[in-house]
């Protein structure tokens, strides 16, 4: 939820936000006329309250008819005050629905235009060079019984799959070392919840424009969530926070749901879209003036975890057209899939703000004691699609995958070998 101050003071701010992000502008007109009409209904209101106070105490003192006259203003008084106080729950409604739809401020430097829009900030790695045919992730999994989404279809449907033998033990490993990564940069580690209540999920901005992405059961009213940043997010819904243990930071470690819609036709092959995965996601809750160095420093979490597994990739800022709504700028970093000669989103972090915070109503104390509300950032330090880019870009001619230095002592293995013959390259 954007700040009602900074939009009475600075109204051209909301309108170049919503323009960047390919958005109506005219809502900030909207929402300036049901502030300034909810805000005169509640003087109007007070106004009203404060004469009804008034005569109530001077009844006691008058007689005859002048009493009678007051008691029957007071009467009026009473239906008029109903009235006003009716009118200004109404338009305090309605701007609060109305500033719920709006998506977060854009920061300036953000890039503007859509999804095809995004600035390459760097790139970093060798893509490799192989003297045979590369194999795809799917084809890989298969060989190194790593992979089974025959079987994940049949018992679960489309976009489902099972990770087995070194496939489990690779993802395990993976989350396993960002978490130890996690920890040892000082974030504290959690197995956080998986459903959640509506109020978790729309403080977090997930039941906007991409409710349809998410998982409901309805005759529980909870969610499936799609990242563990929902959660981790409303953890510290309705508090205050201690100023002197800002920055928090937590490492949640959880499945997650997305039903992919609107992406029928797209990546059907493979695990790279799919409806369930399992993260490791960064969270930090910091003062608003920090919020920008924290974003840098997930940003080089990340990196370091790249780095660890040896993919090729390159650091993108996301064009403000393709932000999501609770995201003031967002960088991914792509990881190189050889067989589709293209970099794929591995990792995302993304600055909030105090967008989620007003929603959720976190705060902390100032140097004065006065609550403001903090900022919150996420992003992601490993998931399942890295699979895709570790066994595509470290795989030899024989079908084999070799695993990174830094992450065999997770997966226990140096080498993984194929339980099926490969078809000669």
């Amino acid at each position: 939820m954007i700040d009602l101050r900074t939009l009475r003071e600075d109204p051209d701010r909301l309108r170049a936000s919503q323009r960047a992000r390919g958005e109506d502008d005219s809502v900030v007109d909207t929402l300036l006329s049901l502030d300034e009409r909810r805000r005169s209904a509640l003087s109007g209101f007070e106004s009203l309250r404060a004469e009804q106070k008034s005569i109530g105490k001077s009844v006691s003192r008058a007689s005859g008819d002048e009493r009678q006259a007051l008691l029957d203003r007071a009467k009026d008084l009473a239906a008029q005050v109903k009235a006003a106080e009716a009118e200004a729950v109404a338009l305090g409604g309605e701007l609060d629905g109305l500033l719920m739809s709006v998506a977060n401020l854009v920061e300036e430097e953000a890039p503007p235009g859509g999804e095809d829009d995004y600035v390459v900030l760097e790139e970093v790695g060798e893509k490799p060079v192989f003297d045979f045919e590369p194999r795809d992730h799917v084809e890989l999994g298969e060989l190194l019984g790593a992979i089974d989404t025959d079987r994940g279809a049949k018992v679960s449907g489309a976009r489902f799959f099972y990770l087995t033998g070194v496939g489990a033990r690779l993802q395990l490993g993976l989350l396993n070392m960002a978490i130890q990564q996690a920890i040892e940069a000082g974030f504290v580690p959690m197995i956080t919840p998986v459903l959640v209540k509506p109020e978790a999920m729309a403080g977090t901005g997930f039941l906007g424009a991409h409710a349809s992405e998410v998982y409901r059961l309805e005759a529980d009213d909870l969610f499936l969530v799609g990242t563990s940043e929902v959660p981790l997010a409303a953890y510290h819904s309705e508090e205050i926070l201690d100023t002197s243990s800002l920055p928090l930071r937590y490492a949640g470690w959880s499945s997650c749901f997305r039903r992919e819609a609107g992406s029928y036709g797209k990546d059907t092959r493979g695990i790279i879209r799919v409806h369930q995965f399992d993260k490791v996601e960064m969270f930090s809750y910091c003062r608003p003036e920090d919020a920008q160095a924290e974003h840098r420093r997930l940003l080089g979490w990340e990196k370091e975890m790249l780095e660890k597994v040896e993919i090729p990739y390159r650091v993108i800022d996301v064009a403000a057209g393709d932000l999501g709504a609770s995201a003031a700028r967002k960088f991914d970093c792509e990881g190189w899939v050889p067989t589709q000669g293209r970099y794929r989103e591995l990792t995302s972090t993304s600055n909030c703000t105090d967008f989620q915070a007003r929603r959720l109503r976190i705060r902390y104390r100032d140097e004065d004691g006065k609550p403001q509300h903090v900022a919150t950032l996420n992003g992601t330090l490993a998931t399942t699609r890295w699979i895709v880019a570790i066994l595509e870009n470290h795989q030899q001619a024989d079908g084999s995958v070799v695993v990174p230095k830094a992450l065999r002592p997770y997966v226990g293995l140096d080498v993984l070998e194929p339980i099926k013959r490969p078809a000669s390259r």
